[in-house]
């Protein structure tokens, strides 16, 4: 049963990378109806060649092997289109201390943006118009040290977690969370010690400013 199980989870990978409805995905890749994709969605069906041939016709960069047998990566070229970022659609600053308990509920490739984590939606305001809300960030682990002042990151503190650009505070051993929006939202001032973990902004895919 594992195996049909992951029959249907590299379709519905492909279908989401795609934007498209099942309905509307059978269509694209020439099925008459969206019937034989729901058979394999239930467990009745495996993904057959033809169907597979479809899928790969339409989008070249899908590996067949990988959407036949699950080995490999779901590109064909993962080093020319980037690599897959899990992404959780639910808001960074309330679930993502929890991140390694979640299931992504889809994967992004975006190559411009280098290696990244994970990534997650912001609907906080504090950011204004450099991260709207609506945004989805994506996001890079980094060790403390290597915070870089000015760059904006996801800060998780013992109280408090927070997508803010950091900056050093005036006094050593503290950190300056500074807000987009300075007319609404005060900077907070953490101890260095009380950062548990700390995410780089590599990149923002701004889908509703």
């Amino acid at each position: 049963m594992r195996e049909k199980q992951n029959n249907w989870q590299r379709i519905e990978a492909v279908i989401k990378w795609a934007n498209m409805t099942t309905n509307y995905f059978a269509r694209y890749i020439g099925l008459a109806r969206g019937e034989n994709l729901y058979q394999i969605k239930r467990g009745n069906n495996g993904i057959s060649l033809d169907v597979a041939d479809r899928i790969v016709a339409k989008f070249p960069q899908v590996d067949k092997l990988w959407l036949l047998t699950g080995e490999g990566q779901m590109f064909a070229d993962v080093r020319s289109r980037g690599a897959q970022i899990p992404f959780y659609d639910v808001d960074v600053e309330q679930q993502i201390v929890g991140v390694a308990h979640l299931t992504a509920d889809s994967y992004l490739v975006a190559a411009p943006v280098g290696e990244c984590d994970l990534a997650m939606v912001y609907t906080g305001r504090a950011m204004g118009s450099l991260v709207p809300p609506g945004t989805v960030v994506l996001l890079k682990a980094v060790e403390r040290e290597a915070i870089i002042p000015g760059e904006e990151y996801v800060v998780v503190c013992r109280k408090i977690v927070t997508l803010r650009v950091v900056r050093a505070a005036e006094t050593e051993g503290k950190y300056r969370l500074v807000a987009g929006n300075r007319d609404d939202f005060d900077d907070i001032v953490v101890d260095a010690g009380d950062i548990v973990s700390i995410y780089k902004v590599k990149g923002k895919l701004i889908v509703n400013s």
